[in-house]
């Protein structure tokens, strides 16, 4: 982490999961200060109570900006001095987004152009963008926003200055037990004696712990070149097989009920799309896709193809390592989150 010695992050949705991962994670280092931007005052003030008991020195260094992404005088603002940007502010419910599609387009494409713009004008070294696999052949509006937001990241890449301003993007799959995912929706409801709801048994989804998720971001941060979407080679489940974890963890006898898919979903994610597969790089636990670095020389784009193509299939929560229903338990287990609600069930 000698990267970070004395230098500043501003971390945009700073308050949500990701947020708190990354400060548990530099509690212990030697950075200058993290700014935590948001637009929700009452989560600030929350994760500064927790901050200040948990780490009171480090507390010190943790600085709090109100703000909105969609607000480019406020980003700009909190990004006066920065050396690094950590851009987690979204809209990352599907639900929402599909109800909203244009409130996601403010936040997820035009909030991260203001980001970036700000970025580059105050000559920020590194900006490390978080997207997700629903930005990869996205169904519905929260997954075609993230597909904007992504092409919106490679576009600032390629007009700037890569020896001024490094622009990365990371794409994920879901994180368990982060805010609105399905894992502490279940433990409620076994917690309350309803039904576990299950949408569709056979689905699939990459599953990653937190810290797998900033372990990413700062891999882009070190490995990444301007341009960039860094894919981590994450192992996945059927959703059967986690519904069945969940409940052996916390009830074994608690009843499941099929509700079927939900509109705007899909049976399984993609991180990495079969035209992305033709130029990725294997980098061992993770895949770097690099910018289409083409100028609009429309030759290029009608004329004239390429005539090699590495045959590379799709990376896909099918394709990839299944993992079993002992090996989701473990993965769950080793959460602090799922570690205090085993605790609170005990006791209560």
């Amino acid at each position: 982490m000698s990267l970070f010695k004395n230098k500043t992050l501003l971390i945009t949705g700073g308050t949500g999961s990701f947020g708190n991962a990354v400060l548990e994670k530099f509690s212990g280092t030697d950075i200058g200060e993290i700014r935590i931007f948001s637009r929700d005052e009452k989560k600030q003030e929350d994760m500064r109570r927790r901050v200040t008991a948990g780490y009171p020195e480090f507390s010190e260094r943790v600085k709090f900006y109100i703000g909105d992404v969609r607000d480019e005088s406020s980003v700009e603002y909190a990004m006066r001095g920065v050396d690094f940007v950590f851009h987690a502010a979204a809209l990352k419910q599907v639900p929402s987004c599909e109800f909203f599609p244009i409130e996601a387009v403010k936040t997820n494409v035009l909030g991260t152009e203001n980001v970036l713009s700000a970025a580059v004008r105050e000559q920020v070294k590194t900006v490390i963008c978080l997207s997700t696999d629903k930005a990869a052949y996205p169904v519905n509006a929260m997954g075609t926003s993230k597909a904007m937001m992504e092409k919106v990241v490679i576009a600032k890449a390629r007009n700037t200055d890569p020896d001024k301003t490094k622009i990365c993007c990371t794409r994920y799959g879901n994180v368990l037990y982060s805010r609105g995912s399905v894992v502490p929706l279940w433990i409620d409801q076994i917690k309350s004696g309803k039904p576990v709801t299950v949408t569709s048994p056979d689905m699939t989804r990459f599953v990653m712990s937190l810290e797998e998720a900033v372990e990413l971001v700062l891999f882009a941060f070190e490995k990444g070149e301007s341009g960039d979407i860094l894919v981590q080679k994450a192992p996945a489940c059927t959703i059967a097989t986690l519904s069945k974890a969940v409940r052996e963890i916390f009830a074994p006898d608690a009843e499941e009920r099929i509700i079927g898919i939900r509109h705007g979903e899909k049976m399984y994610e993609t991180l990495l799309t079969n035209e992305e597969s033709a130029s990725a790089v294997d980098m061992g636990s993770f895949y770097r896709v690099p910018a289409d670095k083409r100028t609009l020389n429309y030759e290029k784009y009608f004329s004239r193809g390429d005539t090699e193509r590495n045959l590379s299939v799709e990376f896909n929560s099918n394709n990839t390592k299944l993992l079993s229903v002992e090996q989701v338990k473990e993965k769950l287990m080793s959460l602090p989150e799922i570690q205090h609600k085993l605790r609170n069930f005990s006791e209560g």
